[in-house]
């Protein structure tokens, strides 16, 4: 199937590894210039090359996400630098579960705020895009109550009511709006891995959760994100996409 991707213009939060790396690297594979951030001036230089070494344009800058003005900024300088903007992915989270005033700061700030400030300093580009779309990376934690319960599931849930509310408001702009809620996802350096080693019994648990034996892969949630962003869902806006290989227990009508 041809995605109609092919010079197209993404942007993708958290792009230097894990769900966000496999989606900037599933968009260039598709012909689609990319521009990822990530905190790590390093490891952005890093996947930019990887990116660029696919035959497409691809840019990056050391962006936290909390910081609104900067991320706004650097929406902005992306637009100007690609001349226009197709997709705009928000993937990055704080990953906190505490239930202390940080976290809940940490993820309004991250979560929340951090996928508003990217969608509004975008937003005159979308506009001005004939395949406009924007997927917004939610988890199973936003629909399900589980160990991850309080600040984190909280936005996560609060993620999707808002890409569904952006869906109904944007239609008729053509501008498409889903949120995808990955289970979950295992790969070096990640979330998971950390609880494997640090938090044994905690893994044990999870991992015993999903029905499948394993946990997802990036590249599963990737290939997914880039199908809800791309012009071959142009009729699919509103919706929330759960890839967790029947994890989650309840039925989304």
């Amino acid at each position: 199937m041809d995605l109609g991707l092919s010079g197209k213009r993404a942007l993708i939060t958290g792009g230097t590894k894990g769900i966000g790396r496999a989606v900037a690297e599933h968009f260039a594979a598709e012909g689609t210039d990319v521009a990822i951030c990530a905190r790590n001036a390093g490891e952005v230089a890093e996947t930019v090359a990887a990116l660029s070494a696919l035959g497409v344009r691809a840019t990056g800058r050391a962006v936290d996400v909390a910081d609104g003005p900067a991320l706004t900024a650097w929406v902005r300088d992306v637009t100007t630098e690609f001349g226009g903007l197709d997709i705009v992915v928000s993937n990055v989270s704080a990953l906190a579960i505490g239930q202390d005033e940080a976290s809940w700061r940490a993820e309004f700030e991250t979560d929340m705020m951090g996928t508003v400030h990217a969608v509004d300093a975008a937003m005159p580009a979308l506009e001005a895009s004939g395949a406009a779309a924007i997927v917004v990376i939610s988890s199973v934690s936003g629909r399900e109550v589980d160990f991850a319960a309080g600040p984190y599931g909280v936005f996560k849930a609060a993620l999707i009511h808002y890409a569904k509310g952006l869906s109904f408001q944007l239609a008729a702009k053509g501008i498409r709006v889903n949120a995808l809620s990955p289970g979950n996802t295992y790969f070096p350096g990640g979330v998971w891995e950390k609880i494997e080693h640090g938090n044994p019994e905690l893994y044990r648990q999870a991992l015993a959760l999903n029905p499948t034996g394993r946990m997802g892969k990036p590249e599963e949630m990737a290939r997914a994100v880039v199908f809800l962003a791309s012009p071959a869902a142009s009729f699919i806006t509103g919706t929330n996409l759960v890839v967790d290989g029947a994890l989650t227990r309840g039925v989304q009508f």
